[in-house]
């Protein structure tokens, strides 16, 4: 008997233990909460006092950040700030590959044949149309009854001699030169004739044998009495 009643004398303190921390524990939270309920009160009576306070706070947070930009000097002149700056690297240009370029062909000129005096030897046959010769270049034209141009070159008639028109001592003479010049032009015309050589060219003109069919146009204007024979007199033009 003495021992149980012992034994429900121990259990009892622990009961009230229990109860005691449970009691605890339930005033813990109204506690804080009025705590803070307190602090909020005191903090929105006196909130222009802790307003500045807590700016203070701020402050060195804001310094910092704004000793981080950097600074530009007013007395520093923008060609100063630009020089300072560093300069970009210009492209290296790359070589493009050029054609290359057309190497110039001289111009061939033509080469005229240059045609070789005619000697005693070689002959000649004409097969182009004459005129009288004018004050322009002569080319193909009859100066006289005696002289022609053939293709630039001045021809003599070697065997035979007339009157020329400019040189006429006489109306009988100049009518007689007109008539030479004339009727030698009308041979010309009048289809090929063959030129043979006589002599050396000189500044007067080249002496030639000229004739058609074997027959000579020195000869022919003899016949006529349009020219004499080289060396004879001249004075039978004139009566």
């Amino acid at each position: 008997m003495a021992k149980t009643a012992t034994r429900g004398r121990r259990k009892a303190p622990a009961r009230g233990k229990t109860k005691a921390r449970s009691s605890g524990g339930g005033l813990l939270p109204w506690a804080v909460i009025g705590i803070a309920a307190i602090g909020g009160i005191v903090a929105h009576d006196h909130w222009k006092s802790i307003q500045p306070m807590l700016a203070r706070q701020s402050t060195p947070t804001t310094r910092e950040t704004a000793e981080l930009r950097p600074v530009v000097r007013k007395d520093v002149s923008a060609k100063q700030v630009a020089l300072a700056a560093p300069t970009p690297k210009a492209a290296v240009p790359v070589p493009q590959s050029q054609p290359p370029a057309a190497i110039p062909t001289p111009m061939i000129q033509p080469i005229k044949a240059l045609q070789p005096p005619a000697s005693a030897a070689v002959s000649q046959t004409g097969t182009v149309a004459f005129g009288y010769c004018g004050q322009g270049a002569h080319i193909n034209c009859v100066g006289d009854g005696g002289v022609f141009w053939y293709k630039g070159e001045k021809i003599v008639i070697a065997d035979m001699a007339s009157p020329v028109v400019d040189q006429a001592r006489c109306d009988g003479e100049r009518r007689v030169a007109f008539a030479a010049k004339s009727r030698l032009l009308a041979l010309l015309n009048a289809g090929p004739f063959t030129m043979n050589a006589a002599g050396k060219a000189e500044p007067s003109g080249a002496p030639r044998v000229v004739s058609r069919d074997g027959r000579s146009f020195g000869a022919q204007l003899i016949n006529e009495g349009l020219a004499r024979k080289p060396g004879a007199a001249g004075s039978a033009w004139c009566a």
